[in-house]
C-alpha cells in the first residue's frame, strides 16, 4: 500500500500502477465455470440436428472439430450469458475456447491465431462494442485471420448492430435471441457462409 500511495501522490495514472503489479505479480484468471459445467446428457431433436450439421460442416472442412473462441472484452464482470454460449456450444458438438472475462482485443486476436479457430464470438455488455468490436476485427485482419467470421452477442441497439454488420461482424444477437440452440445452428451458417459451402 505504502508504495501505491506513493504512486498516486506522484501522479501515476490506474494504468500504470496497474501494470506495474502484473509485471510483478502475473494476471490471475478466475475458473471459468465452463469446464465443470455438465452439459446435455440426451439432446432433443433440435440439438441433435445442429450437432449433426456441425460434424458434417468439420468434415467438409478437412475432418476435426470446428473450433469456436468465445471472448469477453473489455471491463464488463458479467459471464453467465457468455458461459452459457460456450457450454451450448460444448453441447453441440464444437470445440470451445473460452478464457473467461475481461480480455483485451490483442489477447482474443493472440486465441484466435493460436487455436486456428473457425469463429470468433464476442460478448459483450459493456456498452463498449463500438469500441472493442472495430479492435478485435482490425486485429484478425492484421494477423491474416480476417476471414474468420466474428458475431458479437450483448445489449445492442439496432443502429449499432447495423454498424457492426458494415464493419464486417457476420452477426449479432440481442437478448432477443435467447434460443442457445437455434443460435449454434446460427453459428454453422456463419461458418458454412465463410467457407463457400453454402
Amino acid at each position: 500500500m505504502h508504495a501505491t500511495l506513493a504512486a498516486a501522490r506522484a501522479g501515476a495514472t490506474t494504468g500504470e500502477w496497474a501494470g506495474t503489479l502484473r509485471e510483478v505479480f502475473g494476471e490471475f484468471r478466475a475458473p471459468t465455470g465452463v469446464s465443470g459445467a455438465v452439459g446435455v446428457a440426451e439432446a432433443g431433436a433440435e440439438l441433435t440436428t445442429v450437432r449433426e450439421r456441425v460434424k458434417a460442416t468439420g468434415d467438409e472442412l478437412g475432418g476435426g472439430r470446428l473450433r469456436v473462441l468465445v471472448g469477453k472484452p473489455g471491463l464488463d464482470g458479467h459471464s453467465n450469458g457468455a458461459e452459457q454460449v460456450a457450454v451450448r456450444a460444448r453441447d453441440a458438438g464444437f470445440e470451445v475456447i473460452y478464457q473467461g472475462i475481461r480480455l483485451t482485443p490483442e489477447q482474443i486476436v493472440a486465441a484466435a491465431v493460436a487455436e486456428d479457430v473457425h469463429l470468433v464470438g464476442l460478448s459483450i455488455l459493456s456498452g463498449s462494442h463500438m469500441e472493442l468490436v472495430p479492435d478485435v476485427l482490425e486485429g484478425l485482419r492484421a494477423a491474416g485471420l480476417g476471414d474468420v467470421p466474428v458475431i458479437v452477442g450483448g445489449i445492442i441497439p439496432t443502429s449499432d448492430a447495423k454498424a457492426l454488420q458494415e464493419q464486417g461482424v457476420a452477426a449479432v444477437y440481442t437478448p432477443k435471441d435467447f434460443g442457445l440452440t437455434e443460435i449454434m445452428g446460427g453459428f454453422v451458417d456463419v461458418i458454412r457462409k465463410a467457407h463457400g459451402l453454402d
